[in-house]
């Protein structure tokens, strides 16, 4: 069974119409459950269970930093009653139960989006909290709503918790104003908070540790530059272990090519989409978040597994889909050395960083100018779930693969913000 000095920790992590869910040891970090809600708020909504230890009967070891999630006990629950986020909060406690483990939660930490420069760090949640977080629902209105459902469902059905908001954006918060700054009237960022605020920073804070290991290496002594490869996608400057520039921007639309979304494009294609074909400012926005990048240019998937597929067997689109993303990725990455002033290695995470061994050697191929040395056969190794180099022995810089683990990250905050462990044998 779980230690009885070991307390869990649950994860959250709230989307429009999904809710994903861990259950973890608060002293080792190790991953019990997971769950993943879909289609809420729709008849059809279900929720997914996956174990990966049994909690009745099998004691939670120590695993290596790097874990691979192979998939344990799975089953489905379809939630035919409350098909929210609060009802899949409720089957999630339900499931608890059945295992006995409600009582052993501690603690809830909660991904948010988007703290604006109100928040550096992670935060115990309280009233004043939540108030910021909704004023800053205009610089993030597909996340930030979604995620303050889901504290507020934890709130009801796990009453007398502490919540741990833990943000994307406040990694990024040691940006210097010069990395930060549009140029454009200094005004609207006074007035209204424009500026480059940067996400993914749970898993880059993460990632920038793993690497440092990996290398041996104190993290106040690495320069990484860390592309965090998945259906969104950006590319962080990690000097000494702190931001100094990303792509993504103002929001996650800014930068790379990504599943979905179109990446930097000209401000001046805007109003050259709405009067070309009549379409709204909201709907231009909408299309180059959800009709746009892998699924735009191939016009076929924005899968990049189905994309890779295609390209090997010729498809034109899927091929200038592939080419494309490594290209802007190679230019994104080469500019972010200009942030770190020196280049100890370039770090792939992500779903796709970790396993997509062609987009990486297609971006590493478009870097000799940084000196990166691809080994084939390294490449094609480091995959599910695994870490090391991908480049060749004793050259620098290095590449790295390093799995993210966003969720333990969020749960090592809760931990030290709530004060569990502190006391654990």
């Amino acid at each position: 069974m779980v230690q009885e000095n070991h307390k869990l920790i649950l994860v959250l992590n709230c989307g429009s119409s999904s809710l994903k869910g861990a259950l973890l040891d608060s002293i080792n970090g190790e991953l019990i459950l997971s769950c993943l809600a879909e289609k809420l708020t729709t008849p059809d909504a279900y929720i997914t269970f996956n174990y990966y230890e049994n909690p009745k009967v099998q004691p939670i070891g120590r695993r290596s930093w790097f874990v691979n999630k192979a998939d344990g006990d799975k089953h489905r629950v379809e939630l035919s009653g409350n098909t929210d986020h609060t009802g899949a909060v409720e089957a999630l406690l339900e499931e608890l139960k059945a295992h006995d483990l409600q009582g052993l939660v501690a603690a809830i930490g909660h991904r948010v989006v988007h703290g604006g420069e109100k928040y550096s760090a992670s935060v115990v949640i309280t009233d004043d909290v939540i108030a910021t977080l909704e004023e800053c629902i205009p610089l993030a209105p597909l996340h930030n709503p979604a995620n303050l459902t889901g504290i507020r469902a934890a709130q009801a059905i796990f009453p007398g918790l502490p919540n741990v908001g833990v943000f994307d954006t406040a990694f990024h918060q040691t940006m210097p104003e010069h990395a930060y700054t549009y140029a454009v009237p200094r005004e609207l960022y006074r007035k209204y908070g424009l500026r480059r605020y940067g996400f993914h920073g749970t898993s880059y804070r993460y990632v920038a540790q793993a690497a440092a290991d990996l290398l041996g290496k104190d993290i106040q002594d690495t320069a990484l530059v860390i592309a965090h490869l998945g259906n969104g996608a950006s590319v962080a400057a990690v000097l000494g272990g702190e931001s100094k520039d990303t792509s993504m921007g103002l929001t996650p639309l800014e930068g790379l090519v990504m599943g979905t979304r179109s990446g930097d494009l000209d401000p001046g294609a805007y109003g050259f989409i709405e009067e070309a074909t009549g379409m709204s400012a909201k709907e231009v926005t909408d299309m180059l978040n959800k009709k746009s990048g892998l699924l735009g240019i191939s016009e076929l998937s924005n899968d990049m597994r189905t994309i890779q597929e295609a390209a090997e067997e010729g498809h034109e689109g899927a091929k200038l889909a592939l080419e494309i993303t490594a290209y802007r990725l190679a230019k994104y990455i080469a500019s972010m050395a200009v942030a770190t002033g020196r280049l100890d290695a370039v770090v792939f995470t992500g779903g796709i960083g970790e396993n997509s061994s062609l987009i990486r050697a297609k971006t590493i191929g478009y870097l000799g100018i940084l000196g990166l040395q691809l080994d084939e056969e390294a490449n094609e190794a480091v995959r599910f779930g695994k870490a090391g180099a991908i480049t060749r022995a004793g050259t620098a810089p290095a590449a790295l693969v390093v799995p993210t683990n966003e969720e333990r990250m969020i749960a090592f905050d809760t931990r030290s913000l709530t004060g569990l462990g502190e006391n654990a044998a």
